[in-house]
């Protein structure tokens, strides 16, 4: 049975659930969280903090009909909660969210034919399929879909079954393939080291979806390599390397005719618990580093060893895209490149597109409500 004490003294309601755990909830974050503070059709915040004074206290905490009642003093409200939903919310535990996986670090011992696979009409028809693929998916970071229609939106409709895409200045929609006048080197037929996408936005895309259409010239295979994995291994063999990477920030820009987009970005950029949430990593997109002078030299050492490493065997990821397959990646973990080609030889066409990473995160909680 579920037992709820008030300890006055310490400003708290200890919540005993019946498989042994217990928890402390302070009197301002049961009275901020206040069911009845929460729009019923919106589920917003309505609740005003600065309505109540600091330093309001308990009166009374009773068990009715299953729900813990606190009574609060000075107030004739009193507030209900169902001990599940506190269980949920346990103060320094959070919300249990599904999309929070762990990532699978992988190096070139990972064989494309490892990757997280699936049939466009396995993702389309069915939705707990499309959550399992999801999921792997977020764990390696890339994935592969099969049987896609020869048809140059077919892309944009399976990323659409994900979320809304995201536009950048090059469209919402852009196609690889050797043309006149580039203002990237991805519409050329030169190979491309391993990067990530728009280091010069303010946020980088999320998730790239590439259609390969047709893929019949001589060369053009895709690289990738985790880079995740790469910022792991530097972390732990190089720290110094890993500190200077992850705490100075550079500069990135784009810019031709028509826009001029700079930011500066940690190459590897940690989350505030100092996990790694991406890498920022475009050597083309590179601005002139502005670092006071002392500090160039040893910046420059550091940079220079990860790339390096992202052109080492040991991580990089060979694979031969062919047409009707695309390929899903997290842009702001998995590096991408590939060899050059020769257009004389035959057509090489691929189309892609971008989904934020929230909008993938949200696709994958959403679909977890029914298949919980």
């Amino acid at each position: 049975m579920t037992t709820a004490t008030l300890r006055g003294g310490d400003r708290v309601v200890n919540v005993c659930w019946p498989n042994g755990t217990s928890a402390d909830f302070p009197f301002l974050w049961l009275r901020d969280n206040c069911p009845t503070g929460f729009h019923p059709d919106t589920r917003e915040r309505q609740f005003d903090l600065t309505s109540i004074p600091l330093g309001l206290s308990v009166g009374n905490v009773s068990l009715e009909d299953g729900d813990i009642v606190v009574t609060w003093d000075g107030e004739s409200h009193t507030s209900r909660f169902d001990p599940g939903w506190l269980y949920d919310h346990r103060p320094g535990i959070g919300l249990l969210d599904p999309a929070q996986v762990d990532a699978t670090l992988w190096r070139a011992d990972f064989a494309p034919a490892d990757l997280p696979r699936a049939t466009s009409s396995d993702l389309t028809s069915s939705d707990a399929l499309l959550l399992e693929f999801l999921l792997e998916a977020k764990k390696t970071g890339l994935a592969i879909v099969d049987g896609m229609a020869h048809d140059k939106d077919a892309g944009m409709a399976m990323a659409r079954r994900i979320g809304f895409l995201r536009e950048t200045n090059f469209g919402t929609t852009f196609e690889v393939m050797s043309k006149p006048n580039p203002n990237n080197l991805a519409y050329t037929s030169h190979a491309l080291p391993l990067h990530t996408d728009l280091a010069n936005q303010e946020l980088p895309p999320g998730f790239q979806f590439l259609h390969c259409l047709a893929n019949e010239a001589e060369g053009g295979g895709s690289t990738f390599c985790d880079g995740f994995a790469i910022a792991n291994d530097l972390r732990n063999d190089e720290p110094e390397a890993f500190r200077l990477l992850s705490e100075t920030p550079v500069p990135f820009r784009f810019h031709d005719e028509d826009y001029d987009i700079r930011r500066h970005h940690t190459v590897i950029d940690l989350d505030l618990f100092g996990n790694m949430q991406e890498l920022h990593f475009n050597a083309h997109l590179a601005g002139i580093f502005d670092l006071p002078a002392d500090k160039m030299e040893p910046y420059y050492t550091a940079y220079r060893k990860l790339m390096e490493m992202t052109r080492s065997e040991r991580y990089v990821m060979t694979t031969r895209l062919r047409g009707g397959e695309m390929v899903i990646f997290d842009n702001r973990r998995v590096l991408h490149g590939r060899a050059a080609f020769d257009p004389n030889t035959g057509f090489r066409h691929l189309r892609g597109c971008y989904v934020d990473r929230g909008e993938f995160d949200s696709r994958i909680r959403v679909l977890s409500r029914s298949q919980g």
